[in-house]
């Protein structure tokens, strides 16, 4: 029975099951009359306001009351919200959501956050101002 348990070559990749806990979740919120928050780290893949980030991440009401033709599909989050008055456009990966939950009484859930890391070449090709002497090491070879 080789394959059955041991052998990962012929496993089929099983999608996320994030995306439809926090449909859910948001219209268990919704349906109850409560309030949507999302808790969303922030990173460059993000479209958020930054002016109201706090430490790489932000709290947002995704009430029906709080934003504009949301949609919750297997990649992200998307709607439009006013910040002070002025309608942004709000894009979140579905990667980046940390927790779903009501504000009247916190029921809800969060999610371990699993972002793509970036490697080096792709670091040095974003940030051409850094020179490789920055990350040179303080050692000396002492003969």
């Amino acid at each position: 029975m080789a394959g059955q348990f041991g052998d990962d070559t012929n496993q089929v990749k099983v999608p996320s099951t994030k995306p439809y806990l926090i449909r859910a979740l948001y219209q268990w919120c919704v349906d109850n009359s409560f309030t949507p928050y999302v808790s969303v780290f922030v990173d460059g893949a993000v479209e958020v306001p930054r002016e109201y980030v706090n430490k790489d991440e932000i709290v947002l009401n995704v009430g029906p009351d709080a934003c504009q033709g949301i949609k919750i599909d297997n990649e992200s989050i998307q709607f439009k919200a006013r910040f002070n008055g002025i309608p942004k456009e709000i894009y979140i990966p579905i990667t980046h959501v940390m927790a779903i939950y009501s504000k009247e009484n916190s029921q809800g859930m969060s999610f371990p956050i699993q972002i793509p890391q970036v490697t080096e070449e792709k670091a040095t090709q974003e940030k051409p101002s850094e020179t490789k002497d920055s990350t040179k090491s303080h050692i000396k070879l002492v003969k």
